[in-house]
């Protein structure tokens, strides 16, 4: 389905409030579910819930933890907020759904406590146009899955994992896989789903990591 709310990147905005959060990446028509406590992050849900309701998540590729402002990956994902509840501790859930991916072309003098990043939606308009049907053949994929989740003890809902959609079940495995940042990083950056699907098969094949359990909604 294309996005009910933008037919063209130029209807989406030139800046938009950023989330760096390392090991996360969102997908266009993808759902990350969010947990916000940070002062500066509750500030930024804040002001995008009093405007077009839009966040850039976006992987630093310098540590967070020993860099007061870490340098940003070029390429992230505007996602709208469609689902928010506040926490009796004043936290907020969120749950950003994928609109388009942007190229970060700089940064916006901001005063307030989060960042601001001039985003360049050009050379993804395709991720506006809706679900990128591709029937490429599951075998090598479901293959690469089993052994990745055997190798771990762990269980997949294979019933919803056979049904769903090509682009759904690529992009959610893509997100919740436990893999390296910079892996992360090439499953966003894929232009097309059968190159998303090459480079998640061979990560699958090739990790060593651990993974929760696999479940799509």
């Amino acid at each position: 389905m294309a996005s009910p709310h933008y037919h063209s990147f130029s209807d989406l905005p030139r800046s938009l409030p950023l989330f760096p959060l390392t090991g996360v990446v969102l997908l266009p028509r993808g759902a990350l579910p969010l947990n916000i406590f940070e002062p500066r992050y509750l500030e930024m849900v804040d002001d995008a819930l009093r405007g077009d309701r839009l966040i850039g998540m976006i992987q630093p590729v310098e540590n967070e933890d020993l860099v007061l402002r870490p340098k940003l990956s070029q390429v992230g994902c505007a996602g709208r907020i469609v689902a928010y509840r506040e926490t009796d501790d004043n936290r907020y859930l969120i749950t950003l759904s994928g609109v388009c991916r942007f190229r970060l072309d700089g940064e916006v003098d901001a005063v307030t406590a989060y960042r601001k990043g001039l985003c360049d939606f050009a050379a993804f308009a395709s991720d506006l146009a809706g679900a990128e049907e591709n029937d490429f053949p599951r075998d090598r994929l479901m293959a690469a899955l089993r052994s990745y989740l055997s190798s771990r003890d762990l269980k997949a809902d294979w019933k919803s994992v056979m049904s769903a959609p090509s682009e759904a079940l690529v992009n959610a495995l893509s997100m919740m896989c436990p893999f390296d940042p910079a892996e992360k990083q090439a499953l966003l950056e894929a232009p097309t789903l059968g190159e998303r699907v090459s480079t998640l098969v061979a990560l699958l094949e090739m990790s060593g990591g651990g993974a929760g359990p696999v479940t799509l909604n």
